[in-house]
């Protein structure tokens, strides 16, 4: 019996998934089935020890943590359904613990880096202008790119210096931003962004070179065009300075649940790790610097 096309089947037609979750299961599958054909062990006969002994197989061949822990998800969905469809007495898979996967701390710009990176483009210009702008108002809020390039003209007011952001669920929130920010989109919005603007209906604050709303895409080359410039050894990303935003608040003393309302996180717990990272920070200028460290 050709079970994995009835599970594909299955997953198409009554699961609703992604195009990108349908391939992670069907290569997650495919290969655990390939595992199991070298060592010529059936499908249908599969017990506990075998799927250990292949979750084994993949940490010895050096995979991520974070790989085995999906590997072990597709696995599992996979004998669910066999289980549930009576093809197997018993679920092979049940009561095994992923791998507990190692959250990695974001990547954090310095505050010199901030600087060097939002001192490249020179308000002279639209191309100039309207990028200072961008940039300055992305680490002056930490907000998302794709809250960023959303923004329309009416969300933002600069004599209060706030911004109403609106989020994919369509949530509001409203941020402050600080006089740098205020100054160069003053000046983006007073002297350049009407050169960009093909259309006065045209509601978006950040245009292209069409009079379109800039995309996320489009950000994302600004961004990486600026970083090259200023010659920062590492990669920097539209998230880079959101995260740069969070720490550089807690290191000059802001309590998390401000810093959680302006990001617009649900759960205090995903912004704690900003906290980590201060902490881990201050352990850095310790050890360097402490005579007896």
């Amino acid at each position: 019996m050709n079970y994995i096309d009835f599970f594909f089947s299955y997953l198409e037609t009554e699961r609703n998934l992604s195009k990108n979750t349908l391939e992670s299961y069907e290569r997650d599958i495919t290969q655990f089935f390939k595992y199991l054909d070298e060592h010529n062990m059936l499908v249908d006969k599969v017990n506990k020890t075998m799927i250990i002994a292949y979750l084994m197989v993949l940490q010895k061949n050096g995979k991520a943590t974070s790989t085995i822990s999906r590997t072990l998800a597709s696995i599992r969905c996979f004998y669910q359904f066999m289980y549930n469809h009576r093809y197997i007495d018993e679920d092979p898979s049940s009561n095994l613990d992923s791998p507990k996967v190692e959250k990695k701390l974001p990547s954090v710009m310095s505050k010199k880096e901030v600087e060097l990176l939002l001192e490249q483009p020179k308000a002279n210009d639209s191309k100039g202008a309207r990028d200072k702008a961008m940039l300055e108002l992305l680490y002056a809020t930490g907000i998302r790119v794709s809250e960023l390039v959303s923004l329309d003209i009416n969300d933002i007011d600069t004599i209060s210096g706030i911004i109403i952001c609106r989020n994919n669920n369509g949530k509001c929130r409203t941020i402050p931003f600080g006089n740098i920010a205020i100054k160069y989109l003053k000046i983006y919005l007073n002297d350049f962004r009407e050169r960009l603007s093909n259309s006065a209906e045209e509601s978006a604050l950040f245009l292209n070179f069409h009079g379109n709303r800039i995309t996320r895409q489009g950000f994302w080359k600004i961004i990486k065009y600026y970083t090259n410039k200023a010659k920062i050894g590492k990669s920097i990303t539209p998230h880079t300075l959101r995260h740069s935003f969070a720490v550089h608040l807690i290191e000059n003393g802001a309590d998390l649940q401000s810093i959680q309302e302006m990001l617009g996180h649900s759960d205090i717990s995903t912004t704690q790790v900003y906290n980590k990272i201060n902490k881990n920070r201050i352990r850095e200028v310790y050890n360097k610097t402490h005579p007896r460290a």
